[in-house]
């Protein structure tokens, strides 16, 4: 993230903040959540997509044409909010999930990777 992208901290929201806007949404516009199955689906084609981007502008495929760029922002924000989707529906509070997961992570990998000769440059 650089730095333009954190002047407005009006903007900030929590993941836990993030969950209760999209229930907001949900019940308010959305009529209800997608079952589980179609929301996976739907997180799955929503990757597709940003894998799509990815592959055309940092990787060695090319576009067709016909073929819009599309926009990588909106596309994670997508996928993004999908995955809070899920999350609510299956009673996950993320914010303590992320937080459960970056503790196993510096544990786990508290030497890893700086150990990787693959890594050092």
């Amino acid at each position: 993230m650089n730095q333009s992208d954190t002047s407005d901290t009006s903007a900030d929201l929590s993941l836990r903040d993030a969950q209760n806007q999209i229930d907001r949404w949900i019940q308010t516009i959305g009529v209800r959540y997608f079952d589980e199955m179609t929301n996976l689906a739907q997180l799955m084609e929503e990757v597709g997509e940003v894998a799509r981007i990815l592959s055309r502008t940092k990787g060695e495929q090319s576009f067709k044409p016909d073929d819009e760029p599309g926009d990588l922002a909106d596309e994670l924000a997508d996928v993004l909010f999908v995955t809070l989707c899920l999350a609510n529906q299956s009673g996950i509070d993320l914010t303590a999930a992320l937080q459960r997961n970056l503790e196993k992570k510096t544990r786990r990998d508290a030497d890893r990777h700086k150990n990787n000769p693959k890594l050092s440059s």
